[in-house]
């Protein structure tokens, strides 16, 4: 008696409002399959239902496609880069220190050797912009 006049507790998953309960069943071959399979991976979802039913309806299928060159080429780019500015604040350190150490004569005859050093430096940066600018002009800029 005393069993009844309790409240049962409710356990266990909230129903959903609108449960998916239709399924259907789809075969691929094996080139099917790893076409299928190549395009789920670029799309970038981790659930293949959903991206099956993105294909579905919303006509667009999102893939990314993800360039390990290119990667690899901005990352050596970014570390080049990091390096030259480097190389940019040493300079200012060593100029401070000619002047500071050495006779004017003397450090300026050192500073001459450190500016034809330094134009050496940036035509070689100016190679990188231009192969850099290619670089953007016929790998990434052609894949939109």
């Amino acid at each position: 008696m005393e069993d009844s006049n309790k409240k049962q507790k409710k356990t266990g998953r909230r129903p959903k409002i609108d449960p998916a309960k239709i399924r259907y069943s789809i075969s691929f071959n094996e080139e099917e399959h790893v076409r299928f399979l190549s395009l789920f991976e670029q799309s970038g979802m981790k659930i293949k239902a959903h991206f099956i039913t993105s294909c579905i309806f919303e006509n667009k299928i999102k893939t990314i496609k993800i360039d390990k060159g290119t990667i690899d080429f901005y990352m050596r780019l970014t570390s080049f880069h990091s390096q030259f500015r480097a190389v940019g604040g040493n300079y200012n350190q060593i100029v401070k220190m000619l002047y500071s150490t050495f006779s004017e004569k003397k450090a300026a005859g050192l500073l001459y050797k450190l500016e034809k050093n330094t134009l050496e430096m940036v035509d070689i940066f100016k190679k990188v912009i231009e192969i850099t600018e290619d670089f953007n002009q016929h790998y990434i800029k052609n894949t939109d």
